[in-house]
């Protein structure tokens, strides 16, 4: 039931997407203000890279997407709680030019012991149809593989944020063990300390109905998935986003439209139903996201909500994982956005001063540097 009211959610609100936003696809997807980065082959660690600490960092980095462009920003703070997007509103990464169906969405960034910045996002363009790239609403049958139906998921790698790999991959391809899978939504990063691996999880549906998270390690260069997935837990749903605390992998995840946590003491299992929302809202929400305010013991919670009018992200802070406090939506609270809006399921990493300011000048931000 459960998945069938969240497949039922998705997709009034993606028709109720093309029917407003189909007059801005056309618009935004023409601009033509450079995005700032360079696919490479192949990338070279910098002599000087190295892992990074908590005390080494200095800011805070936000990657998200936007429905009317298929495509992922970049935003920057030096406190962590106002915002500003490097490229003056338009993307960084154009989905069009990364993805098999012309789109990206839900993007997630992380730092690995390598000092390196990987991100993974969803290969899909809910408006294929109406943009010209397909003729069908989806790329398969919506009455057997349901919404959105993408088999793909992109992967990129950088040291500077500017230069970057990039593979679009086929999951169902590179794992045809996995069977006819409906979707790959939401992939996410972690490094795996046991495994001394990165770890990328994501959603998989089966049969228009059943969705789970599944995890599987990538080669050193973050162009492939190389292990079959599996799943992480019995737990039902989607968007999972795990960050470690301690020695213990906090897992909030999406179900019904609402966010839901979980604990272990494993980064890829022992996860258990807790049965509560986490979030405050009375809309539906999705995607979320931990980080942590740096120099503090406090963690901030962000949620896409997507079941607002107009849409918007939203934040709690908690120390402990049990309680949390509502700190409001952007612009809406001590949360602040300057040159941007509505963005929606995104992630938050970190940066060095040095990279903060090489960021600064490569985009042109006006950003307090101090």
């Amino acid at each position: 039931m459960k998945y069938r009211l969240l497949k039922t959610l998705t997709t009034i609100f993606s028709l109720l997407l093309t029917v407003a936003g189909h007059a801005q696809i056309t618009h935004d997807q023409a601009a033509d203000k450079p995005t700032g980065i360079e696919i490479v082959s192949e990338l070279k660690k910098p002599d000087t890279q190295q892992k990074l600490e908590e005390q080494d960092f200095s800011a805070y980095l936000l990657v998200y997407f936007k429905d009317q462009t298929q495509s992922a920003y970049f935003a920057v703070s030096s406190d962590g709680y106002t915002f500003t997007d490097v490229n003056d509103g338009q993307p960084v990464f154009r989905g069009e030019e990364l993805a098999e169906q012309k789109g990206v969405r839900d993007p997630h960034i992380a730092r690995g012991p390598d000092g390196a910045f990987y991100l993974a996002m969803t290969d899909l363009h809910i408006f294929g149809k109406q943009a010209g790239f397909r003729e069908t609403d989806w790329q398969r049958p919506i009455e057997k593989y349901g919404w959105g139906n993408n088999r793909a998921i992109v992967l990129m790698k950088s040291y500077d944020l500017i230069h970057w790999t990039h593979t679009d991959f086929r999951v169902d391809k590179a794992f045809p063990e996995l069977g006819d899978i409906d979707c790959s939504w939401a992939p996410e990063i972690i490094y795996d300390e046991k495994e001394d691996k990165m770890m990328v999880y994501f959603t998989i549906r089966y049969d228009n109905d059943e969705c789970h998270m599944y995890y599987s390690y990538t080669d050193d260069d973050f162009t492939k998935l190389e292990t079959v997935p599996e799943r992480i837990t019995e737990i039902g749903g989607i968007d999972g986003d795990i960050t470690k605390v301690g020695d213990q992998y906090q897992l909030f995840y999406v179900s019904d439209a609402k966010i839901f946590h979980s604990v272990s003491d494993k980064i890829n299992g022992g996860y258990k139903v807790e049965g509560k929302r986490i979030d405050p809202e009375t809309v539906s929400t999705e995607a979320p996201n931990v980080f942590k305010r740096l120099g503090t013991d406090t963690y901030v919670l962000m949620y896409d909500v997507y079941g607002a009018r107009p849409n918007n992200m939203g934040f709690s802070e908690t120390k402990d994982f049990k309680t949390y406090k509502n700190i409001g939506h952007f612009n809406e609270g001590i949360m602040k956005t300057t040159n941007f809006e509505r963005p929606k399921h995104g992630a938050v990493t970190y940066l060095t001063l040095d990279e903060l300011k090489a960021i600064a000048r490569h985009w042109n931000v006006d950003i307090d540097l101090e």
